[in-house]
């Protein structure tokens, strides 16, 4: 590949949805990452694309909604770009109402997402009974939305990774020459780089732990019930998650892998016969806002930042990537001030 304009470090889901925007504007990159395409957090299982509530509205939560709503249009021209199928649908959520205080909650949000879901999706209240996939409901009602999604994490990588190639970008695992304009999309060990260059803590890790089911569900919502996420995929398997774990001794799987499983069946029982594929543990990128940070690298010309997608960073790549891919291309910078990295300071 000749010189690059864009070098990103991390092959992860921001770094290489940067990495697609950036080939649709023409521009030649390169992506490096010492571990390879989706060796991080974005190499995990569980995939959901969930919206945050539709109350107490601010900007984080308007840019998120925008993002989902448009990520189906989005991932569909990674496919088509690559021929690689990231698994995304937008198949709903399923939650129980707990009390007569959460229907009146629910109420209210019904009311709010008509408005502030602009009549692009749903938030419902509907009555159990009408399938055995459902949570138990001790009021026999649920909320059901129409915005959550699920996509394949290893997948949807693989097919960005398809797609920058397919336009003439470079991946490289390990070390590669930086040109042009830096972005820095290395998860953890970004923000830690952060912190140490401005003195500061600026986030951190936390340890995330899931499993794979083989059972096939795929054409039905995710459910999401007592802190459990139950995601059916597109590849017949459904995806069980996460733990949220500020400390921990080691990386990998421990005993609360195979809690999660347990918790799923007994919340859920189509999935007590069905065969454990899979556990997965992973480091997840959090920054002290708790929002994605894009941007210019305050002080430091032609470097640039995309981290801190803890639990939303497939959800909101879509439009931080073409966001910060009209920054790196000159094209102007309408990344809004909570996400960008000054905030953090």
């Amino acid at each position: 590949m000749a010189s690059a304009d864009v070098t990103i470090r991390g092959a992860g889901i921001f770094g290489l949805a940067t990495a697609w925007a950036c080939v649709k504007r023409g521009l030649k990159v390169r992506v490096s990452d010492p571990g390879g395409i989706g060796a991080g957090a974005s190499g995990g299982v569980v995939g959901a694309l969930a919206p945050h509530a539709p109350e107490s509205w601010n900007p984080m939560k308007q840019f998120q909604f925008e993002s989902l709503i448009m990520a189906e249009a989005w991932w569909r021209e990674v496919h088509a770009a690559g021929g690689a199928d990231p698994l995304y649908a937008r198949t709903g959520r399923l939650q129980p109402v707990l009390s007569d205080s959460g229907l009146a909650a629910a109420g209210e949000r019904e009311t709010a997402a008509a408005s502030l879901w602009q009549g692009k999706a749903e938030w419902r209240v509907i009555t159990c009974g009408t399938s055995d996939w459902e949570p138990q409901s001790p009021t026999g009602l649920l909320i059901r939305d129409t915005l959550t999604a699920r996509i394949s994490p290893r997948a949807a990588v693989h097919a960005l990774a398809c797609a920058i190639r397919a336009r003439g970008g470079e991946i490289v695992t390990g070390e590669a020459p930086e040109e042009g304009k830096i972005l820095h999309a290395s998860g953890v060990a970004g923000l830690a780089d952060l912190s140490s260059a401005f003195g500061r803590k600026l986030g951190g890790g936390v340890k995330g732990q899931a499993a794979l089911l083989a059972h096939d569900a795929r054409h039905c919502p995710q459910i999401y019930t007592d802190g459990l996420y139950i995601i059916p995929h597109g590849d017949g398997l459904t995806a069980i998650g996460s733990t949220s774990e500020n400390s921990w001794e080691a990386e990998g799987t421990d005993h609360q892998a195979p809690e999660l499983v347990e918790k799923a069946r007994r919340l859920l029982p189509l999935l007590l016969q069905a065969e454990v594929r899979e556990y997965w543990a992973g480091i997840r990128p959090r920054a002290k806002s708790r929002a994605p940070v894009i941007g210019a690298w305050p002080g430091r010309e032609g470097h640039f930042i995309a981290n801190g997608g803890f639990k939303t960073g497939f959800g909101m790549a879509p439009k931080c990537a073409e966001l910060l891919a009209d920054l790196l291309a000159g094209r102007g910078d309408d990344i809004p001030q909570p996400f960008r990295p000054e905030s953090l300071l």
